[in-house]
């Protein structure tokens, strides 16, 4: 259970914020309101103990921006998790377990086997990573916009915004498949639990 708290925090919140602390960083040298020279020559593990720190706070205080990147943006169409399992295994139909609230589902998975229900969280995370992901690298696109006009590399700065939009628009969608995975991969691992649905029962 430890390891997946941890895999779960880095996913979701070390890695996003370390792409809001290169963002930044670049921001501010290029701003010259930090001398990078002298932030690298720094002793490096306080360096990497300051790095870490720095993108677990960051990801976790613009972890409500990869939400509002998830909800603008707008969806091609919309999947029931619930429908699209029932068609493909029709006999779970009258089994309680399938109306239940999918994150107290796997709450109940989790304390039957930990590790089967890591697995779910482990694709949830990701999911969720690479939605978090997405508000840094749509930043990078407008950083890249001004270097279009402020900068020396015209053609470099055009490519890198529209690399970094296809990317962020990208990734929110990769996030919502692998969220819906993950949901999925809950009902289908309840599904062979013999007693799951002893849990739900009125």
């Amino acid at each position: 259970m430890t390891i997946a708290v941890g895999v779960f925090e880095l996913f979701t919140y070390a890695i996003p914020g370390s792409l809001y602390v290169a963002l930044f960083t670049y921001i501010a040298a290029r701003a010259q309101w930090i001398d990078l020279a002298a932030v690298l020559k720094s002793p490096s593990f306080l360096l990497v103990i300051v790095v870490v720190l720095l993108s677990y706070l960051l990801g976790y205080l613009a972890y409500p921006l990869g939400l509002l990147a998830h909800k603008i943006l707008p969806k091609r169409r919309k999947r029931d998790v619930t429908a699209e399992f029932l068609r493909r295994n029709p006999s779970a139909k009258d089994r309680p377990f399938v109306q239940a609230d999918p994150f107290l589902l796997l709450a109940a998975i989790q304390l039957q086997d930990a590790e089967v229900g890591a697995d779910a969280s482990r694709v949830r995370a990701t999911g969720l990573m690479l939605r978090n992901c997405a508000p840094p690298v749509l930043f990078g696109a407008v950083a890249a916009i001004v270097e279009l006009f402020a900068g020396r590399s015209p053609v470099f700065a055009i490519t890198c915004a529209v690399l970094f939009l296809i990317g962020g628009i990208a990734l929110v969608i990769q996030g919502r498949m692998l969220g819906h995975w993950a949901r999925m991969r809950t009902l289908e691992v309840a599904f062979w639990i013999p007693d799951i649905d002893d849990k739900f029962r009125p």
